[in-house]
């Protein structure tokens, strides 16, 4: 029995002690956020599985993990051996979440899960399914606390304050514009859970989640007074003045679950369901009206101002300058002294480094050389990492946050000689990259509406990648933000796609993919922000500014299977890319970057 099965075990220990039949281990901390700290990580150490995303159930008799598209391989790598079984997400015959729990779960059975780890909106479909089977939701046990001896404190890092030279507008605006959008609904107080929103409605930033810098934090706010529920040794003396200076009064990070029960008869709350944890909203008073609604600050956070758009611009210099050092840096070295996936990930984090204003990456760098690329959210480790040889691709999937954004690019890199395959693979995954670059289309279109205009080129050759072509990106925040994404697919609740309008002034990513398992991956990557262009009287349409300056690969472009107009896109965007960052190279870099964006001919 290894250390997962032994752990495994003892939960199951546990649950029969409290009469649970199944137990929920999902990817969570009390805020519902996507990434999470190291006290959190309790699906990962039950079952091995380290992916950022993912639902571990334990019954009497078996174990079961459901991952989505991005992590079938790597799943299936870390769960050998452990009894745990692989649900991949989305595939026939794969049962959800939902329906495993209502086939597992006998007449008048118990689920059982930590209810601060599950959202509003989950808690009430279980307790739904358990209606049928008269069955019950325990969700006052934290039992894998109960079993992990050493678990790692709860972070409480430094707060620090983020300037309106930065941030575009003062907290005392953004507090006054979420409270108009709170009388617009009807609302007077509001409970806010989401960290993100929660540090850009204060301008503040801190460390609680590595590369994310949050607050562990929860506001809640009526027209008078905000409350702040943080971890106050985490918040300085020149912040706590400063917040309260705008009328932010400071308040024990537990107190928030007491103080919900004080809500009164006549109060309406403002609450978003999928951000809100389960036993949070249970202690709201049953007399007290609950308004679900997305968090004001979610929609105004996700449109950048001016002053974040301008900065925006600036981060991508840097970090283009940055990456463009690393390509050069690695094509010079490969072959002639020894790189592997991780170092390489360790050089592109000291350019970027490098630059004053780098705060920290946005995520951890995706290093991956020939078969490991097939894993979309591969991560070298100093232990277990491969050789980069002179041959094929390394794809490197990175980012950084500065005082002026959060970048996030990918690039496929050939290292060696290539084959006509990959070739070909690679200039149809740039192709539909520079589709949706090129894009113009109506006000109200949403990112499900323009995602077949990216994967169009794979489909004809009967290809596709098992993940979303962009996510929305914050400001100094969360490499992924909403409410945007571009994906057409289904998601978990059998909804379709992301019918969330492309707004002025947001940010995000441009992703396609192409994946062989065994033998390669190919992923291209730039953010952009997305920008009205003509109005008519067909309406208002919207375009698309990238703000990535790096070149792509242009040993692998083949430049026969672009349209002119994709191939005039190319090398306009190769003029941009050289006359921008190649001032800031030194001379044997700005050479490189000279050839690596040379015009390229049609034929």
């Amino acid at each position: 029995m290894n250390i997962n099965q032994e752990r495994i075990a003892k939960l199951q220990q546990e649950m029969k002690k409290e009469g649970m039949d199944l137990y929920l281990v999902p990817t969570s901390d009390f805020h519902q956020s996507e990434y999470v700290g190291d006290y959190f990580k309790a699906r990962a150490w039950l079952s091995g599985f380290t992916g950022s995303a993912g639902t571990l159930i334990v019954t009497k008799e078996e174990a079961c993990l459901w991952a989505d598209g991005r992590y079938f391989i790597q799943a299936a790598k870390q769960l050998e051996g452990t009894g745990v079984t692989l649900m991949k997400m989305g595939e026939e015959g794969v049962p959800t979440v939902e329906e495993y729990i209502e086939e597992k779960l006998p007449e008048h059975g118990c689920l059982g899960c930590d209810g601060r780890t599950i959202h509003v909106a989950e808690g009430k479909e279980f307790q739904e399914i358990l209606k049928k089977k008269s069955g019950s939701l325990k969700c006052q046990n934290d039992l894998v606390g109960s079993i992990w001896e050493d678990r790692p404190e709860m972070s409480k890092e430094a707060v620090y304050l983020l300037d309106t030279k930065y941030a575009g507008k003062s907290r005392e605006e953004k507090i006054a514009e979420v409270r108009a959008a709170m009388k617009k609904s009807g609302a007077n107080v509001h409970l806010i859970s989401s960290m993100d929103d929660i540090v850009w409605l204060l301008n503040i930033r801190g460390n609680d989640i590595v590369c994310n810098p949050v607050v562990m934090s929860y506001v809640m706010m009526n027209m008078e007074t905000v409350n702040f529920y943080v971890q106050e040794e985490a918040v300085p003396k020149e912040v706590k003045e400063a917040l309260e200076k705008a009328g932010v009064v400071l308040c024990p990070y537990f107190q928030v679950y007491e103080d919900v029960k004080e809500l009164k008869e006549t109060d309406k709350i403002m609450v978003e369901d999928v951000c809100t944890n389960f036993t949070l909203y249970e202690n709201i008073p049953q007399h007290t009206e609950v308004i679900f609604e997305k968090n004001p600050a979610a929609v105004l956070k996700g449109n950048k101002n001016p002053v974040e758009q301008e900065n925006i611009r600036i981060a991508h210099i840097k970090d283009a300058k940055a990456m463009c050092r690393f390509i050069y840096w690695l094509k010079k070295n490969v072959g002639t002294s020894e790189i592997t996936e991780y170092s390489a990930a360790q050089k592109s984090e000291a350019f970027r480094r490098e630059d004053e204003d780098c705060l920290d990456l946005s995520f951890e760098t995706i290093c991956a050389y020939g078969p490991n690329a097939a894993m979309c959210h591969y991560a070298p480790t100093k232990d277990e990492c491969a050789k980069v040889e002179p041959k094929g691709f390394f794809l490197i999937d990175s980012g950084g946050q500065y005082w002026q954004g959060t970048t996030d690019i990918t690039r496929t890199i050939a290292v060696g000689e290539l084959t006509q395959e990959q070739k070909e693979h690679f200039t149809l995954v740039l192709q539909g990259h520079i589709r949706l670059a090129m894009a113009k289309f109506q006000y109200g279109c949403s990112g499900a509406n323009l995602d077949a205009i990216v994967r169009g080129p794979l489909w004809e050759r009967g290809l596709d990648f098992n993940h979303g072509t962009g996510h929305g990106v914050g400001y100094l925040l969360n490499v992924h933000e909403g409410p945007q994404n571009i994906n057409w697919r289904l998601n978990n609740k059998g909804r379709r796609g992301n019918t969330v309008p492309l707004e002025e002034g947001m940010l995000t990513s441009n992703e396609p993919g192409l994946y062989l398992e065994g033998k390669y991956g190919i992923r291209t990557e730039n953010l952009m922000l997305c920008k009205k262009a003509e109005k008519n009287s067909y309406g208002q349409f919207m375009k698309f500014e990238t703000v990535t300056w790096v070149p792509y690969e242009r040993e692998a472009i083949l430049p026969e299977m672009l349209t002119k107009a994709e191939l005039d896109w190319l090398n306009a965007y190769h003029k941009q890319v050289y006359d921008k960052i190649g001032p800031l190279l030194g001379e044997e870099e700005r050479t490189w970057l000279l050839e690596a964006t040379a015009e390229i001919k049609g034929k």
